[in-house]
């Protein structure tokens, strides 16, 4: 079934989202975003390539959608890909060969399947954490002390800082740290020319049986002499009595490595240029450094690391009083949430001490990022060792932002800095 034609709103802004080019261009996507809240919240769309779409950007609305999750699925479109792809994806899937994450799932498979990991992101978990995080901070603004006065943050700090420590996690050893490092910037970098292994979508399943590849040998590994680790905790995990499947596994492994790690780099890089461009408010943490629990919230709302996710009607349905058809698929803008003038006061200003502060960037419900607590840790871990420490810093060149719609942030952000 489809909805009636007249009752689909469509706006030309709403092709932004589908756009990898327009996350480069922040001032550009953010008035688009801006002109869809107001004029078209839930607009219909259709642009080559891809399968049409309701995209959603208003905060209430998406909390609505999220707490609906049996009546707004993941399966089987979870974040916005071409048509081809998601029909790759849905080939290997039903082969049984085919990435399947928690962002993949519903409930109940997705609740049991979360559970695996959730202890090793408990508070007492992350309370042991903290030392090696806070340890790995000072190793990492040492760093930039010794590479400096110039260097580019997001590649030669941000990307290495947080990757040491989800592969920690994992107990991975560290000359294997380079291979995840490329093959995540390849996966979420597959709309970016600089960052892709190429553009088509087998390129983008390379990628994955290369993490396939790398993850069986450790599941072998780990099942054959288990560690205290999280790698061992997957690798011999059981779902209702049963060993968990091998694709269920090896996907656990890829969501835990690639977004453990990828999602707070982007955060520590654009929280670094959002207080870069507000020099005000880095005066200001510098001088009250108790501010740095919402200045790292505000770093989280400002920068939005995941830009998306999707979900498709179980039954026909409304969104705003706009009718949404049984099967149609709708796109939850947590970049147009994070600036909704409703919520937010001042929602274009960038305040470190935001308060509250009911951002989307790690979702909402059931789906609610399991790694939050830990990504909140690490960025705090990071600028409460780097602010202290600034005596100068500025941009030296242009940011660069990576193409994407999904996942993705800053890949270059040149700088100046002393350091003490």
């Amino acid at each position: 079934m489809s909805a009636p034609t007249d009752h689909r709103i469509s706006d030309p802004a709403a092709r932004v989202l589908a756009d990898p080019q327009a996350y480069t261009d922040e001032a550009r996507l953010h008035e688009k975003l801006a002109h869809l809240r107001r004029n078209a919240p839930v607009a219909w769309v259709e642009v080559p390539d891809y399968r049409p779409f309701w995209a959603i950007t208003k905060h209430a609305d998406i909390m609505d959608i999220e707490r609906q999750n049996d009546l707004f699925t993941n399966f089987p479109r979870p974040l916005l890909a071409i048509t081809e792809a998601d029909d790759a994806l849905m080939r290997d899937i039903e082969a049984g060969t085919g990435l399947r994450t928690l962002i993949h799932m519903d409930d109940p498979h997705h609740r049991d399947i979360r559970k695996v990991g959730a202890d090793w992101f408990r508070p007492k978990v992350l309370r042991a954490l903290k030392e090696r995080s806070d340890e790995l901070a000072k190793i990492w603004v040492d760093k930039m002390a010794e590479k400096g006065p110039e260097l580019d943050f997001a590649q030669e700090i941000a990307v290495n800082y947080p990757l040491y420590m989800i592969l920690t996690l994992l107990g991975l050893p560290e000359s294997d740290f380079p291979r995840m490092l490329k093959l995540t910037q390849e996966m979420f970098g597959g709309n970016d020319e600089e960052m892709q292994r190429g553009g088509g979508v087998d390129d983008m399943l390379a990628v994955l049986l290369d993490f396939f590849n790398y993850f069986s040998a450790l599941t072998a590994s780990r099942r054959e002499h288990p560690t205290e680790d999280l790698a061992s905790a997957i690798a011999n995990a059981r779902i209702n009595g049963e060993p968990m499947s091998d694709m269920d596994t090896l996907s656990y492994y890829v969501i835990v490595a690639s977004a453990g790690h990828d999602t707070t780099s982007a955060g520590i890089a654009g929280g670094l240029l959002a207080l870069l461009q507000n020099p005000d408010q880095l005066a200001r943490l510098q001088a009250d450094p108790s501010l740095m629990g919402t200045a790292v919230e505000e770093m989280i709302r400002w920068v939005v690391p995941v830009k998306e996710f999707m979900r498709t009607a179980q039954a026909d349905t409304e969104v705003r009083g706009v009718p949404i058809a049984k099967g149609e698929a709708v796109l939850l803008s947590y970049v147009s949430a994070n600036r909704d003038e409703d919520i937010f006061t001042d929602p274009m200003r960038f305040d470190v001490g935001r308060d509250p502060n009911k951002h989307l960037s790690f979702g909402y419900g059931v789906h609610f990022c399991l790694g939050a607590a830990l990504a909140r840790m690490e960025m705090n871990s990071f600028f409460s060792e780097l602010i202290p420490r600034i005596k100068s810093i500025e941009l030296a060149g242009k940011p660069e932002h990576m193409a994407t719609t999904f996942v993705g942030g800053l890949k270059h952000l040149p700088i100046r800095v002393t350091l003490s």
